[in-house]
């Protein structure tokens, strides 16, 4: 997984931006056979990173253009 932010355009929404980072998040799960094998170092730092960003847009620490 890249660790580039997700693209923030003018017309995006604190909702769009949450559904892309829960998609980006489900996608380091997908076809790992959860719980193991377990996430690498590298995926685990996105995760990490990815679930920071969203409680920032949840929480509404994230602001959307107008």
């Amino acid at each position: 997984m890249s660790p580039t932010p997700p693209e923030r355009s003018p017309s995006r929404t604190a909702a769009d931006l949450a559904a892309e980072l829960n998609e980006r998040i489900r996608a380091l799960w997908t076809g790992r056979g959860h719980p193991a094998p377990p996430l690498s170092e590298a995926q685990r730092a996105e995760y990490r990173r990815l679930l920071a960003e969203l409680d920032r847009v949840t929480r509404g620490d994230v602001t959307t253009a107008a």
